[in-house]
């Protein structure tokens, strides 16, 4: 079954269950993550890259030194948000405090 577009109100439900995390450019959504250094941001990325595989569903991911930026949506719809996003999100989220991820901003 191909996935459907969430309404506003869906997507918005959905975010106030993952904090941090926020729509950008009204058509996906996004979070950024801070890191001590660059090795930590890096695995998490490969960790995700797995996730991604296990999924069939890829986020844009954007490294620098120390943060790691996800931004997703669906293609195959528009690149509208939808179901497959939040549960990449909602996966990522699971694996970020073993990495030692934090809110970009938050104090050190």
């Amino acid at each position: 079954m191909a996935p459907e577009p969430l309404s506003q109100k869906e997507i918005e439900d959905r975010l106030a269950e993952l904090p941090g995390w926020a729509v950008r450019d009204e058509e996906r959504i996004t979070r950024t993550y801070t890191f001590d250094k660059h090795l930590p941001a890096a695995v998490m990325l490969l960790h995700i890259a797995q996730i991604q595989d296990e999924l069939g569903h890829h986020a844009d991911l954007s490294l620098s030194y120390d943060q790691l930026t996800v931004s997703v949506n669906t293609h195959s719809v528009g690149n509208a948000v939808t179901d497959l996003d939040f549960e990449l999100a909602r996966r990522v989220e699971a694996i970020a405090p073993g990495h030692g991820a934090r809110t970009a901003g938050a104090d050190r």
